[in-house]
């Protein structure tokens, strides 16, 4: 009883903040990212918990497993499939849900601290999905592992020891896969634990109006009215991800992960999965392992610590009503795109000259944001100053 009680209040506190939580009455759907991200992520979790049921981590019996699952199973090509489809559904409302909040400035005062958790679960889900990845043990899997891992071997002093702790010995083995595995089934419980947590933020500072406005004087209660709006958005999601598990299942699989991993044969071309093709470019692209990732950090950071260096001078929020940004955003974007694009070339020296014009480039337009919104923040305040 005691146990039905508290289920019951808590049941009640969740429909009272549900109920009392106050929205911009003019939200449209590009705000169902964020309630798209929790779905696909309650979908990763349960598909998750039903392949570990199955899986054996060890590099003689996880390829035969994952066959397995898929061939011999009932229905268990259908989970599967599911959890791989959706982890790329993860990262497309992921993407598409920041390229929101940066084109409409949500990074801005007060909800610095709302950035701050999105970016630490942005962190969190690659992490994840690059363990995840390892699992299958293909030729993909297996090399893909080696090297990503072998990147930090560049960090000078301690970079082979971590590499080889990370390893769990001299060599991508047993030992790797086992604590992968590990890792893989653990940080999905701690991303539930950090978007309740970015949840909170966004209930305490509220929701960014599309219009830059700080009032909440023309506010809604988000249930029953966004609770609608969400659930159609839902809808179409879980549509499109059954349509390509149905009818194109190994459209975000790459062949060479269908062949068991073999230390003796090297694929022709490793390539990660499409959403970590920009980070892939941007590492590769520098001829110096340790100046990739030390530019690949850089960039990091100054995701991060956008709202310090760019939303502390931002008077307008919205990109719609700036004609430069209006310009450069889509540009910035583009070339986002254009490094996934790049990640999955051959590396031949026309695309690597093409990497390091897209990453001067990224800089470029990061610090074109950061001066005009300089400029338009003095001369705001000087024109109000006069005025006075």
């Amino acid at each position: 009883m005691k146990t039905i009680k508290r289920f019951t209040n808590i049941s009640r506190k969740v429909y009272e903040s549900l109920g009392n939580y106050l929205s911009p009455s003019n939200f449209t759907y590009l705000w169902s990212f964020g309630s798209l991200a929790l779905i696909c992520l309650v979908l990763q979790i349960i598909t998750g918990l039903f392949l570990s049921m199955y899986y054996t981590a060890d590099i003689q019996l996880a390829f035969s497993s994952v066959e397995y699952i898929n061939r011999e199973l009932y229905y268990g090509w259908l989970w599967r499939y599911t959890h791989m489809t959706g982890a790329s559904m993860f990262f497309l409302v992921v993407y598409l849900h920041i390229a929101k909040n940066i084109f409409y400035g949500s990074f801005t005062y007060p909800r610095q601290i709302l950035w701050f958790s999105g970016v630490i679960l942005f962190i969190l889900m690659m992490a994840t999905a690059f363990l995840g990845y390892v699992l299958p043990w293909g030729q993909m899997s297996l090399w893909g592992a080696t090297v990503i891992t072998n990147i930090f071997s560049a960090i000078p002093v301690i970079g082979m020891d971590f590499v080889i702790w990370l390893w769990g010995g001299m060599s991508v083995d047993n030992a790797t896969l086992s604590r992968f595995y590990s890792l893989h089934f653990l940080l999905p419980f701690i991303i539930a634990a950090v978007a309740i947590l970015h949840l909170v933020f966004l209930h305490e500072y509220g929701s960014n109006n599309p219009l830059g406005i700080l009032s909440r004087t023309d506010s809604i209660p988000f249930y029953i009215n966004y609770i609608i709006k969400d659930l159609y958005s839902v809808i179409l999601l879980l549509l499109f991800i059954i349509g390509i598990v149905f009818f194109n299942s190994n459209y975000f699989g790459h062949p060479d992960n269908y062949i068991a991993g073999d230390f003796m044969v090297t694929p022709t071309q490793i390539v990660p999965e499409w959403y970590f093709l920009p980070l892939y470019a941007i590492l590769r692209s520098v001829p110096s392992k340790l100046g990739g990732l030390l530019i690949l950090i850089v960039v990091f950071m100054f995701f991060m610590f956008w709202p310090l260096l760019i939303g502390i001078f931002q008077i307008v929020r919205n990109s719609v009503f700036k004609p430069f940004n209006k310009l450069v955003m889509p540009l910035f974007f583009f070339n986002l795109v254009f490094l996934g694009w790049i990640g999955g070339q051959a590396v031949e020296p026309l695309y690597l000259l093409l990497g390091q014009i897209a990453i001067s480039l990224y800089f470029f337009i990061f610090f074109f944001f950061f001066f005009t919104n300089i400029i338009e923040f003095y001369v705001v305040y000087w024109y109000n100053f006069k005025k006075c």
